[in-house]
């Protein structure tokens, strides 16, 4: 890591934060019965996919994978990438950067960290979700229906 008194004067600037968020196609008994959200313990709070900052040194498949077990007590399997969202207003409280996963499980659900649930829920009962994500969703509806065939 570089000295932090060495770095040129534009290192100071403001940077957008990165994130991870994880659409995550759930199943039991093996049938999709829907995808998991959480609803969030701190502002904004709300409903939202599971999801979080990526750590220093972390790549993003590795903190997309961390996070679904620190906020739901899974293991995923990541199935792709499913794109970047870097809309300045996506979120209200600064400008982040999200690498979106698509994902899949069959565990048990345990919310921790700063979920206040963990829930699995049917594609033709999605609530209002923080940030993008249900723009995110609409996206990729057709293609989640394709992974399901």
């Amino acid at each position: 890591m570089p000295d932090i008194n060495k770095l040129p004067a534009w290192w100071s600037f403001k940077r957008p934060f990165f994130a991870v968020d994880l659409l995550i196609l759930h199943f039991a008994k093996g049938k999709f019965d829907g995808i998991v959200l959480v609803e969030r313990k701190f502002k904004p709070k709300g409903k939202a996919f599971p999801g979080g900052f990526v750590e220093y040194g972390e790549t993003a498949e590795k903190a997309a994978l961390r996070e679904a077990k620190e906020e739901l007590g899974i293991k995923v399997k990541l199935i792709k990438q499913l794109g970047v969202y870097s809309d300045p207003k996506r979120d209200t409280r600064f400008h982040s950067i999200s690498v979106v996963f698509l994902a899949k499980s069959t565990g048990r659900l345990k919310a921790g960290d700063d979920a206040k649930k963990a829930f699995v829920c049917p594609l033709d009962k999605i609530p209002k979700l923080q940030f993008d994500h249900n723009k995110i969703l609409r996206e990729h509806l057709s293609e989640i229906g394709h992974k399901l065939c």
